[in-house]
């Protein structure tokens, strides 16, 4: 019996170090495998440069005219009149923005900062710098939404909330995938695919942090759509990819309502190590999408950031920079969408669709052209 006892053990320990040693070879090859390196989407929410004090990007305060003060300013206090005078009349506003007028003041954001990247390769006067030192930023959904508590962090709702659900909701789980990587500090030719996957992040014990190295499968199916494939560039251990023309970015805020975001002309611009991938998805966004997109929000939600929906979409049209349609109207908004990405390993399985999958992007710069 004892002697049984110690070949099973014997045996054991055998498969172990086999097992062990396999994982050593394993985690020696680190997360670059086959020139191939990739990262999935954690937190993301609308980029903003701020202070603690808001008083260098808003000198005239933060906005503190939401839904409430826009009721009174039209309704005053609504007694005497039916609610389909007054509060039904008001939801109607934000389904139909242009059929109002500006009755309280609106504050923009301004100063010399804001994230994000010069998107028209040009540098005019009032463009922002960001803060790696890049002139001639582009991000004028800054100055709309710079002063706004719902989008500020870390206490406003929309970027509480929609940053957490990025996380939660696997319908958001966007990850890309860097390939034809010969060094993660400098390399001047790698191809970046952008994908929707399928799986929960990989967590700790605690259940509280995502850590690096989890499996995602990519959504071929019902996700195959959103593939999108660019070129780009590793320099200082920053990627930069080359314009998508057309982004559609998955942002499912409240269940069951899938959404997403249209970005045109999109480049990422992250800041690469081993575990982790940070920076930003910038590009211009589509304005009717955008505003379709938050009034998943409802007006109680608003209430919660003193966010008016009607007025956001006629300073979303007036400050509009991109894109113009045929009679000069500026269809799209300059912005910043902040990612901060963990490494993960996706499992193509038997599928060869790859990054083949979907063709090289190319945007046409006369097609972005803003005004000049």
């Amino acid at each position: 019996m004892l002697r049984k006892v110690q070949k099973i053990c014997a045996v054991t320990a055998l498969a172990a170090g086999f097992t062990g040693a396999a994982m050593a070879d394993d985690t020696a090859q680190g997360p670059v495998r086959n020139r191939t390196i990739s990262y999935a989407t954690v937190t993301m929410h609308w980029s903003l440069y701020q202070t603690a004090d808001a008083k260098a990007e808003c000198p005239e305060g933060l906005n503190d005219y939401g839904p409430r003060e826009v009721f009174k300013s039209y309704f005053g206090d609504g007694k005497g009149k039916s609610v389909v005078d007054t509060q039904l009349a008001r939801e109607g506003f934000k389904y139909f923005p242009l059929d109002t007028e500006d009755k309280l003041p609106y504050h923009h954001a301004g100063g010399k900062i804001a994230n994000g990247i010069n998107l028209d390769g040009k540098v005019r006067d009032g463009d922002f710098v960001n803060q790696e030192g890049e002139t001639g930023v582009d991000n004028n959904l800054y100055r709309v939404i710079g002063c706004a508590r719902i989008y500020r962090g870390p206490d406003g709702a929309i970027f509480f909330f929609a940053t957490k659900q990025v996380r939660d909701y696997a319908f958001n789980r966007t990850m890309i995938e860097i390939t034809d990587v010969d060094d993660l500090a400098n390399d001047s030719d790698v191809s970046v695919t952008f994908y929707r996957g399928m799986d929960p992040l990989m967590q700790d014990a605690s259940g509280a942090l995502v850590v690096a190295g989890g499996t995602q499968r990519p959504d071929m199916k019902f996700g195959k759509r959103l593939i999108r494939r660019a070129k780009g560039k590793i320099q200082n251990g920053m990627l930069l990819t080359d314009p998508i023309e057309s982004m559609m970015v998955p942002w499912e805020v409240f269940p069951p309502v899938p959404d997403y975001l249209l970005m045109k002309g999109a480049r990422f611009s992250l800041r690469l190590t081993p575990e982790r991938a940070e920076g930003v998805l910038a590009g211009y966004a589509d304005v009717e999408k955008m505003y379709a997109h938050a009034t998943t929000w409802s007006t109680h939600h608003f209430s919660y950031g003193q966010h008016d929906a009607p007025r956001f979409y006629r300073e979303l049209t007036k400050m509009a920079d991109g894109y113009p349609d045929k009679d000069g109207k500026m269809t799209a908004i300059s912005s910043a969408l902040q990612f901060n990405m963990i490494q993960v390993f996706i499992d193509h399985g038997d599928d060869a669709r790859t990054a083949e999958a979907a063709p090289l992007n190319q945007s046409k710069p006369e097609a972005r052209a803003g005004r000049e």
